[in-house]
């Protein structure tokens, strides 16, 4: 039976409508300062693939299969630049964002599951944020971690403050804290005197027991998930159009170009962060012998003995706290994006945020009471499984929406970029079912 294709739906409103075109652009005719104007969207977007969830499966990875997984990181970081490339070029091509184009072209139940998918990702994504916060809390200041989640929730009151300023205060704030994380791990990367030719293989060529080992899959697919994020999809195609530059072919060409390099430069930072963490962990952990270290908490009591620099631990607790600090801006923006543009309710800010972190506390709460701290390590892992799982619910409408010109016009994917889209598409769809697979054996 075909589906019935809804009649496209006029929003009122653009995405994101209060900071929706807000930040100038240089009319210089010097490049880079044009550039600065531009540089921003990316980084929020690099934050969601340096958070706490990745935190977890990049020690996992380390510790227990040394640098082999290193060749994940690298092919999920192109994954993610070349899916966010898509995205951004669909928000300023078609002055949508990408839920909204869901909303407007699809079925209505096919809208109603794109939306819950989306959900369920930024649910899972916060989760991971809650329990990243709560453990740097308590790494840093005792506080126990029932009272270490509790506090997260206040992490709004920070968000609506700076959303009164202005966006270019998050940005300001979101590199800030980038550059915070990615100082932090050049300095463990020089205490921990990694092999560095063994890592650069690993980087570069992959292993054959990747796909083999079940265990060394089920890292390797929440890794994925951790770097290439559903979420970050529809927010990028929104928040690229907070930039005022001139809404015609050639003033978006030129935001297209310039957003692009933006997100490739967070990108690249981003992948210098995952590798790191992967580089340290198996350097510190795995080359000791500490071959089962995958929760942060043992990470950090180990880090300090074992590298022999009192402060390691120190460093590797405050990079935690900027890192779930960070997401929580960028998941709380990709909230608003989702809700707004698949089911077009507006929510004030704080009951948004409260909405989407009560999904990922209780959740939390419940394990911690149960478990304690010993739960923690295995819901990080599965939340970040969770978001690969959920993760081709938003690829495949992208690439069918940037490879369709009645949409893109002159922005529509060119032949040889719709065929590496749709086989990325379908690698990803490949390995989440090939992980099934092994998960019902």
């Amino acid at each position: 039976m075909a589906t019935e294709i809804r009649p496209q739906v006029a929003f009122p409103e653009p995405s994101l409508p209060e900071v929706h075109s807000s930040v100038r652009i240089s009319r210089s005719p010097f490049y880079w300062r044009r550039l600065l104007g531009f540089i921003g969207p990316g980084f929020l977007i690099s934050v969601g693939y340096m958070d706490p969830g990745n935190w977890a499966t990049d020690i996992a990875g380390g510790s227990r299969f040394g640098y082999t997984l290193l060749f994940v990181i690298m092919a999920s970081n192109l994954m993610a630049v070349l899916l966010q490339s898509l995205s951004l070029k669909l928000g300023v091509a078609t002055e949508r964002d990408l839920a909204q184009l869901c909303r407007e072209h699809t079925s209505r139940w096919v809208s109603f599951t794109l939306w819950i998918m989306a959900e369920i990702a930024i649910a899972a994504c916060d989760m991971a944020e809650v329990i990243g916060s709560a453990i740097a809390l308590q790494l840093l200041f005792h506080i126990p971690l029932f009272y270490g989640v509790l506090i997260t929730g206040l992490d709004v009151l920070l968000i609506l403050l700076l959303q009164r300023w202005g966006f270019r205060y998050v940005e300001a704030l979101v590199i800030a804290l980038i550059g915070t994380i990615l100082g932090l791990f050049g300095i463990q990367m020089f205490l921990s005197k990694p092999e560095y030719w063994p890592a650069l293989h690993s980087l570069f060529i992959p292993s054959r027991s990747i796909i083999a080992n079940p265990d060394m899959l089920y890292i390797a697919i929440g890794m994925l998930g951790a770097t290439v994020m559903p979420h970050n999809l529809y927010l990028h195609s929104s928040i690229v159009q907070s930039r005022r530059y001139k809404r015609t072919p050639e003033g978006k060409r030129e935001a297209v170009h310039m957003a692009n390099i933006d997100s490739a430069l967070a990108l690249t930072i981003a992948l210098f962060v995952n590798a790191a963490i992967l580089i340290v962990a198996a350097a510190v952990f795995h080359r000791s012998g500490h071959f089962e270290v995958a929760a942060i908490e043992d990470a950090y009591k180990l880090l300090s003995p074992l590298v022999g620099v009192v402060g390691a631990s120190t460093l590797f607790a405050v990079a935690l706290l900027a890192s779930g600090q960070n997401s929580s801006i960028t998941g709380t923006l990709a909230g608003q994006v989702v809700m707004e543009g698949f089911i077009h309710i507006k929510l004030a800010p704080w009951l948004r945020r409260l909405i989407t972190r009560s999904i990922a506390i209780i959740p939390t709460i419940i394990v911690v009471a149960i478990n304690g701290e010993a739960g923690t390590e295995k819901l990080l892992l599965l939340s970040q499984v969770i978001l690969s799982l959920q993760l081709s619910f938003a690829v495949v409408p992208l690439v069918i929406f940037t490879s369709s010109r009645k949409k893109m016009g002159e922005f529509v994917n060119a032949p040889w970029l719709k065929a590496l889209s749709w086989a990325t598409a379908v690698l990803i769809a490949g390995l989440n079912g090939w992980f099934l697979v092994l998960m019902m054996k």
